[in-house]
């Protein structure tokens, strides 16, 4: 956004230019506040998630309503601007969506006639926007939203996994409103509590020192100041027949980090004697050593009293409360608790709760309500009540002296926003695992395959994979059963199903029309009519699928297969949520395995490419030449790793490795024309190695090359005086490549290296290269090799010429050619990061026949 246009903002709202919700801080003070910092609520990590899966910078989630846009969480918030929690309605781009009641899509908010005029627009931080309502009770009351400040084309994929994110959304929206309705009552409990004079204790265990309020101490008839603030100031008061019993459930608290419950007598300085019913806690810290106990008293000593001050504080509450004796039978009823239980509280007092509401027998509340009984401490729990209530409900049961108390609270919807929000969680998690599962295997058939079992039992009770061929048949490539005994069945099912197929069966219908087709009921008769094989339709009998849905696997406008989902009776047809989340995996899936196509095409091709610029070795003398290429596991990475082993005019054979720095067509490019040079430079010349390096070192400026490799280059020598002593010499040279190696007849293995190694080539043409001469026995083997084979990423260098001279000395034993397959099969994944490369050369006696396996003498005319 242009810098006038922020300005003109500013100017015209007397206010900094911001951005889409977020606007400038209020102070501590204000009416909005500043919003807490992304990730602190649920809210926030599902707006960090919009933002990650649309890919977007900035993500929230707000309310609307009385015209004002509230922003209740985010996800990051534009660079200086700090977001504030209250704005205009219809300054805001989420205005649109309550107002159309549906997702709005900005691609370009600038020049699009809703959005221009929009303060985040003119401040420059909305250049696009995706924005979904959140719905609560049948209205929209809120947006889900991602924006950046760049125009940008919003996929149908991002939308839809936006509109998936706002169902959850909502349900967090609407836990939180149960959470607050819940913490209301209770705040109302403890104001009638309070109204019913309880008084409150704390006992430091560590100091000794009592505390009580007030309250207490006028229970207790003494002041303040008389009062000793000791455990042993609260014995003092106590009836002499209660302070042995008091004081072993204060013992047993402690000693358990447990609840504390008595009721005793005092005894108040004017020798009046009071009943005082005491709860309490005790609290440990994080070694679990009791450092304080808690609680509060009230006095019981008119008990016709006490129970109608009670009656009157559980009469005005809005949570359910009943008393149950020790019979399990209603002595009190609440209001609440009637219309809860839905019966009259005459019908309750003295009745048995497991004979008016039988339902409750063998279930959590029995085990509870006798549990609580039996050990005398209370218990908390979430339980289903069955019908006629048919609810979900809170229930806290503590034991009294004649009975239970229990309060229970209603949290069907918290429980059924909460299913939503698990749903809707469990869609997102399957969506994403069959992402990472199509996407981490390039062979496509392989990757669909896996589709089958991916789905079941998340989406159905059975499944069938089928791919379209090149020739235009159908192959069925996976299956799936949520019973493993049944997978036979649906494997002989998929086998057969195709054999005179009509073209009314919805599978070909969904291939044919690129539309996904539903049998909502009766499947099998469907199915069968469609069937042209006798044993396909006495399967599909057996299977038994009451609902089916075929969805086309397509992509770019093409179909390449067919997911196909049934149903059993059991479990009934597929819901609307079901539906969605099986299309948006068979997109993903039709996604990855054109993607998987592309790659083996790309893949063939650069290899193809790659090796057409490499050629085969000569055969010289007694001399075994092998040469291998692997190209990297990523398409179209041609690389720039080279071998190449020729002869020189007076006969030596000349051995090179070489790696062009880069992985795309330019390093091809370049790799083809240094390969070339060099072979050039190396038999016209007949020069040694060193001076070939350097020779092709001058030639990359001079022909305006602009490329940076390493090589090797050695060249096998021998003379009449290395003929009669059976011995061949090595002279090399190397510009900065992994040093070769030499495997010796005894087993032992030696890098040809030097202390300084040379330069790169392409980095100075000017710099003379050192040439080594090592003389070795015939019998043995040189290997030259690039990084590829002993380069990991997390591994050092060192690592990887260890584990390959090590095999050298374990396999040297092997023929040639099968120890160059060991080595690659032992070193580089079946995915390899980089391109591999690999020449070597074995001396073989030349008082022997020359080996079979060293293949026919193949030289240049005139070398013979």
């Amino acid at each position: 956004m242009e810098g006038g246009r922020a300005a003109a903002w500013a100017e015209r709202s007397g206010e900094p230019a911001v951005g889409e919700g977020p606007g400038p801080a209020a102070s501590a003070g204000g009416r909005g506040g500043v919003l807490p910092p992304p990730g602190t609520t649920g809210l926030d990590r599902l707006a960090d998630l919009a933002a990650r899966l649309v890919g977007a910078p900035w993500a929230q989630v707000s309310l609307v309503h009385d015209d004002v846009h509230e922003v209740v969480a985010s996800a990051a918030t534009p660079t200086g601007f700090a977001p504030r929690r209250e704005d205009r309605a219809q300054d805001t781009l989420c205005e649109l969506v309550v107002l159309d009641d549906r997702v709005v899509v900005v691609e370009d908010a600038v020049s699009d006639p809703r959005t221009a005029e929009r303060p985040g627009v003119l401040a420059g931080v909305v250049g696009a926007y995706l924005g979904v309502p959140l719905v609560h009770e049948g209205r929209t009351s809120g947006v889900l939203c991602a924006y950046g400040p760049e125009p940008r084309r919003w996929e149908q994929h991002q939308v839809d996994a936006l509109v998936h994110l706002a169902a959850s959304a909502a349900a967090e929206l609407d836990l939180e409103r149960i959470a607050r309705d819940v913490e209301r009552s209770r705040l109302r409990v403890q104001l009638a509590v309070d109204a019913a004079g309880v008084g409150s204790w704390d006992w430091d265990l560590a100091t000794g020192a009592l505390e009580w309020d007030d309250r207490l101490l006028e229970l207790f008839g003494v002041d303040r100041d008389s009062f000793g603030g000791t455990i042993e100031a609260f014995s003092s008061y106590l009836h002499a027949d209660d302070r042995d019993r008091v004081s072993a459930a204060l013992r047993h608290s402690i000693d358990t980090c447990g609840d504390f419950h008595a009721e005793y007598r005092v005894v108040r300085p004017c020798g009046e004697v009071r009943w005082v019913q005491a709860r309490g806690r005790t609290l440990c810290d994080q070694e679990g050593r009791a450092v304080r106990v808690v609680g509060a008293a009230y006095d019981t000593t008119d008990v016709h009293e006490g129970e109608a001050r009670v009656a009157r504080v559980l009469e005005s509450m809005s949570a359910a409360f009943y008393s149950l004796d020790t019979s399990f039978r209603f002595t009190y009823v609440n209001a609440e608790a009637e219309r809860l239980l839905g019966r009259s509280r005459t019908e309750l007092l003295g009745g048995s709760v497991w004979e008016l509401f039988p339902g409750t027998v063998d279930s959590g509340f029995e085990r509870h309500y006798r549990g609580a009984l039996a050990s005398g401490q209370p218990s908390s729990f979430e339980e289903h009540y069955p019908p006629p209530l048919d609810g979900w409900y809170e229930v806290r049961v503590w034991p009294v002296p004649d009975g239970l108390s229990v309060y229970f609270l209603e949290i069907t919807e918290r429980r059924r926003a909460q299913q939503r929000a698990d749903a809707s969680a469990a869609r997102l998690e399957l969506l994403a695992r069959t992402t990472e599962q199509l996407t981490e295997v390039l062979d496509g058939r392989t990757a669909v395959a896996r589709l089958a079992t991916l789905v079941v039992p998340a989406l159905a009770d059975w499944s069938v994979v089928s791919l379209l061929e090149d020739d235009g048949g159908l192959r069925d490539v996976g299956w799936a059963h949520r019973d493993p005994a049944r997978l036979g069945l649906v494997e002989r099912y998929a086998d057969r199903r195709s054999r005179g197929l009509r073209d009314s069966s919805p599978l070909l219908r969904a291939l044919a029309t690129g539309e996904a087709q539903l049998v909502p009921s009766d499947a099998v008769t469907a199915v069968r009519e469609a069937l042209g094989d006798e044993e396909a339709r006495h399967l599909v009998g057996e299977l038994a699928p009451e609902a089916l849905c075929v969805l086309p696997l397509t992509a770019h406008g093409r179909t390449l297969g067919a997911l196909s989902l049934f149903w059993g009776s059991e479990r009934g047809g597929p819901g609307v949520d079901d539906l969605a989340t099986a299309r948006e995996v068979a997109s993903r899936a039709g996604t990855a395995l054109e993607n998987a196509r592309l790659y083996e095409r790309q893949r063939d091709l650069a290899e193809e490419l790659q090796r057409s610029l490499l050629t085969a070795p000569p055969e010289p003398d007694h001399l075994e030449v092998a040469v291998r290429y692997l190209p990297a596991g990523v398409a179209a990475q041609v690389g720039g790793d080279w071998y190449d082993a020729f002869l020189q005019p007076d006969g030596a054979t000349v051995v090179v490795i070489g790696d062009v720095v880069g992985h795309d067509s330019a390093a091809a490019a370049a790799m083809g024309q240094l390969r070339g040079l060099l072979r050039g430079i190396a038999y016209t010349t007949g020069a040694g190695p060193a001076e070939v390096l350097e020779r092709l070192d001058a030639a990359i400026p001079g022909l305006l090359m602009s490329t940076t490799a390493t090589a090797a280059v050695l060249r096998l020598e021998q003379g009449g005086s290395e003929r009669a002593d059976r011995t061949t010499a090595l002279r090399w040279s190397s510009a900065g490549h992994p040093p070769p190696f030499v495997l010796h007849p005894d087993g032992s293995v030696v890098a040809l290296e030097v202390d300084d190694p040379d330069l790169l080539l392409g980095i100075d043409p000017s710099v003379v290269r050192q040439e080594r001469v090592e003389v070795v026995r015939r019998g043995c083997t040189v290997l030259l090799y690039s990084d590829g084979l002993v380069e990991r990423r997390g591994q050092s260098l060192d690592v990887g010429l260890e584990r390959l001279r090590r095999l050298l000395a374990e396999r040297g034993h092997l023929p040639l050619q099968e120890l160059c397959d060991q080595l690659l099969s032992e070193l580089v994944s079946t995915r390899p990061e980089d391109d591999v490369a690999l020449v070597a050369v074995r001396l073989h006696p030349e008082d022997q026949p020359r080996p079979a396996e060293a293949g026919p003498r193949v030289v240049p005319p005139g070398l013979g």
